[in-house]
């Protein structure tokens, strides 16, 4: 388990807290529409966390070649129509590139600083040239309008229900899954980003931003900025 993460509930739980059971009960909503949107059609997806496959399979069944990695082999397991790749996403090197290389599920906003600036390595490290990254960011109330709870049409509450500081500008995140037959709970560290804060987070990685994709700013499409190309590409 990552340190300040944890979960409860039945099933297996992921080094970062998250329930693979719940996440396979999770819905995708409108994530496949915005991606689909901002990249071209037929593209080859790096998608980094992609869980148990729950956005992966809505990108594969719309025509995108989708590589799919998780730290979590039990995650990975339930994913269909991808190459699955297990490991930490900050450490991971496939020597090959990407026209797309997607980070949702808020990693950006990790609490652990150096975890980010890897993440955000990954990114760079497998963006074709001509690509593009986009990112998940959090909404910008994510840890003060709190708590606060939405009930999902399919029958199920979700609630954030606290964030405290654990020091170094860094949250405690609660959150509870609440379905008819079973209730999840997920503790996890998380760093609020002002705008400016995520624009130079890319920016030390060598990103900047393209656009902002939706109105509230979450989902973020960004480019890299001008850099060496390695021989592993010149190949490709």
């Amino acid at each position: 388990m990552r340190e300040g993460h944890d979960g409860t509930g039945p099933g297996a739980i992921t080094p970062d807290g998250c329930a693979v059971e719940l996440y396979s009960r999770l819905p995708v909503r409108d994530e496949p529409d915005i991606i689909a949107a901002a990249v071209p059609a037929g593209a080859h997806i790096l998608e980094l966390g992609s869980g148990v496959g729950r956005v992966t399979h809505a990108l594969v069944e719309r025509g995108f070649t989708v590589t799919a990695v998780d730290e979590s082999p039990e995650m990975l397991d339930r994913v269909r129509g991808a190459r699955t790749i297990c490991g930490p996403i900050e450490e991971l090197d496939l020597e090959e590139t990407f026209d797309v290389v997607m980070l949702a599920s808020f990693l950006v906003h990790c609490g652990d600083v150096e975890v980010r600036r890897g993440l955000l390595r990954t990114c760079v490290r497998h963006v074709a040239a001509g690509g593009c990254v986009l990112i998940q960011r959090q909404g910008e109330d994510y840890h003060t309008d709190l708590p606060r709870e939405r009930v999902d049409p399919t029958g199920f509450t979700v609630r954030i229900v606290s964030a405290e500081p654990v020091g170094d500008g860094v949250n405690a995140v609660r959150a509870e899954y609440v379905f008819p037959d079973a209730v999840w709970t997920q503790t996890f560290r998380s760093r609020p980003l002002t705008r400016e804060q995520f624009e130079d987070a890319l920016e030390e990685a060598g990103l900047r931003v393209d656009r902002y994709l939706t109105e509230d700013r979450i989902w973020v499409r960004a480019v890299p900025e001008a850099r060496s190309v390695r021989p592993s590409e010149k190949a490709q």
